[in-house]
């Protein structure tokens, strides 16, 4: 067919960078996050033809691009793109590919690179970003020919979003993208998958499920970026079961659900660490068993059935009894068939007298689980919650109500500071809702740069900043562990943080130390509709409570 288009003469001839631009909106990308420079000015030129196709969100720095490009596909569940040039401007980039990667969010990243024949010569801005990135992608492409772009794009999104999803690399040399040559515009992936001699035993897991007397169904964020937490309700409804999550899990189904007993792990709630280690049956959906995530002391006295879409993740971390290569959705669609449906009302007995040892949270006074309870009672149900690292990230998953699947952005697995404020942008722009960033004085520091782009753009964003004066998940540790040897973690008055945002745009910006004020001015911010600043000033020595010691994860 296209042989035959070329005799016809339908086949245009387009630049590397046309190609891009055409690609990218055939394969529907409504945005790219991106920074110029010298190596990419050719791909801008067609961004500037382009306009009102594809729209170009300029980042204030190239890792901010990233993270927006990761909140973007996390929120939308779409693939988020990123633009960046060469050496320094795609180093930057790591971070946030990484992130991407270890929490498996799919992005597609361009670099621009020098031109084919200074390749090697250690040219000006050049650096091997393909090499430099190869354990943090899924893919890489080092693309040298412009006849292959096309199809490498191509390509690299149906690689970013199928399987375990995941960041996708294509380096390109300068001079490829003002070469020309045919644009097909109807080319289909060529992906080579293994075809690998394995059958799920969907019969064993349902065997397993029906003999089991004290089920749990264990949620990673496989079940939120599957969208299969309605079916995994419909489930634990079916067979009687409580469903614990992990951090990734958060919003797989709704905090209120009676089904729902907690977040496990490190700072998770005593009932659903310890109903993981007294159920006889864990069904893990999308969980790769973090070390973060897991209480391990009694996880082998019990049968597992691991589902993931990942075959490497299988038995990797924990050794378990039936596993099972094959998305939730699949997997639930197999089963249900055969599951019985049951009552376990002794099972939940024991679990609701776990219930009642809980950790009871500080919800009085300005204590940070109550300044998010606050918040939270002030915002709707679709609004999209992002958070850096640290204290704040974990208080808030502890107790802020979530609703919605895909609302809750955080950096898991890379454990990133700095993440929030740019997966928030994304977010914001990928849905078109209003966005709510809880954030550290530490991590806002890192940055808090893009607070220009949220401004520029006029983001429905409220940055609310937990400020103790100190890298607190770090001093929390110092405090347990170091006797209390505080090195490193003092950063109280380093930046007026309300001036700050002024001097970025910020219409409105607040200094708040008591829960008054915080009522207040949540209320009088209801409906707010561009960027507005709450640097809240905490005890600085509030602790993340309960928490597991690392020894027994």
């Amino acid at each position: 067919n296209n042989f035959k288009k070329i005799m016809s003469g339908v086949v245009m001839r387009y630049t590397g960078a046309k190609i891009i631009l055409e690609s990218l909106q055939r394969l529907g990308v409504e945005c790219i996050f991106g920074y110029p420079g010298g190596s990419i000015l050719d791909i801008y030129e067609e961004i500037y033809k382009a306009r009102g196709k594809v729209k170009h969100y300029l980042m204030s720095s190239e890792q901010g691009a990233t993270f927006a490009a990761d909140g973007y596909a996390r929120s939308s569940g779409k693939v988020g793109v990123v633009l960046a040039t060469s050496g320094p401007g795609a180093t930057n980039l790591v971070t946030g590919i990484a992130n991407s990667f270890l929490d498996s969010v799919p992005i597609v990243v361009f670099t621009g690179n020098v031109s084919n024949s200074k390749l090697g010569q250690d040219s000006f801005q050049e650096v091997d970003i393909y090499g430099i990135t190869m354990p943090v992608v899924k893919y890489s492409y080092l693309c040298r020919n412009v006849e292959d772009l096309e199809q490498t794009i191509v390509d690299a999104f149906e690689i970013a979003k199928s399987g375990r999803p995941g960041p996708v690399l294509i380096d390109m040399p300068k001079d490829i993208l003002n070469k020309k040559c045919e644009y097909y515009g109807n080319l289909t992936a060529k992906i080579h998958k293994k075809v690998l001699n394995y059958k799920p035993d969907y019969e064993k897991a349902a065997e397993l499920i029906n003999s089991s007397n004290k089920p749990l169904i264990y949620c990673g964020g496989g079940v939120v970026s599957d969208n299969a937490g309605e079916k995994v309700l419909e489930l634990a409804k079916l067979i009687d079961a409580p469903v614990a999550c992990t951090m990734m899990g958060k919003t797989a189904i709704p905090y209120d659900s009676q089904y729902n007993i907690g977040m496990t792990g490190m700072h998770g709630n005593v009932c659903a660490n310890s109903i993981k280690n007294d159920a006889d049956l864990v069904l893990a959906l999308g969980v790769r068993f973090n070390d973060r995530a897991n209480v391990q002391e009694k996880l082998c006295s019990q049968k597992i059935v691991h589902v993931d879409i990942d075959l490497v993740e299988l038995n990797k971390n924990v050794e378990c009894d039936c596993l099972i290569k094959s998305s939730v959705t699949e997997f639930l669609g197999q089963i249900f068939p055969m599951v019985k449906k049951r009552q376990n009302s002794d099972w939940w007995d024991f679990i609701n007298t776990q219930k009642q040892k809980d950790y009871v949270y500080d919800n009085q006074g300005f204590s940070p689980n109550n300044i998010i309870k606050l918040l939270a009672n002030g915002l709707r149900e679709d609004d999209i919650i992002s958070t850096d690292v640290g204290q704040h990230q974990l208080w808030t998953a502890q107790t802020y109500p979530f609703k919605k699947p895909r609302t809750f952005l955080t950096s898991c697995g890379l454990g990133a500071m700095g993440y929030g404020l740019g997966s928030c942008i994304g977010g914001v722009i990928a849905t078109s809702k209003r966005g709510v960033l809880i954030t550290g004085d530490g991590s806002f520091l890192m940055n808090n740069n893009e607070l220009a782009v949220a401004v520029e753009n006029k983001l429905p964003i409220m940055i609310v900043v937990m400020n103790n004066g100190a890298l607190g998940m770090v001093k929390q540790w110092q405090t347990e562990f170091y006797k209390k040897h505080y090195e490193g973690v003092n950063i109280s008055g380093r930046v007026n943080f309300e001036m700050l945002a002024k001097a970025y745009g910020v219409k409105h910006s607040y200094t708040i130390d008591c829960t008054s004020k915080l009522t207040e001015i949540i209320e009088k911010h209801r409906n707010f509709k561009e960027p507005i600043l709450l640097n809240c000033i905490i005890d600085g020595d509030a602790q993340v409570l309960p928490f597991v010691h690392p020894d027994k994860l």
